[in-house]
């Protein structure tokens, strides 16, 4: 069982009061209508399977619902940072350099 850092909360819960929301930082094409079917489908589900370190948000679903990112370490399942969203976007190069 994952234990997460709510960065609103200040707290540890267990995983099940939170909802995986997916790989950080996936931007959105700046105009969509004119990129082609493929681009559109390799926005909408090609993914990182990292193994090691990667980024992910996720949701406090039983808590106060806010998003955040976190830093988990695919091989061996531990969490090694979260931030609001506010700080992982203001502070996004350096998360990325440091994966």
């Amino acid at each position: 069982m994952l234990l997460i850092p709510c960065p609103y909360c200040q707290h540890i819960f267990e995983e099940e009061d939170f909802a995986y929301a997916g790989e950080a930082f996936i931007e959105r094409p700046p105009q969509p209508e004119q990129i082609s079917d493929q681009e559109w489908a390799d926005y909408l589900f090609m993914r990182n399977n990292p193994k090691g370190p990667h980024l992910e948000q996720w949701i406090h679903a039983a808590g106060c619902r806010k998003f955040f990112v976190v830093k988990r370490n695919t091989a061996n399942n531990r969490i090694e940072g979260s931030w609001t969203m506010a700080k992982a976007h203001a502070g996004k190069n350096d998360l990325l350099e440091r994966l």
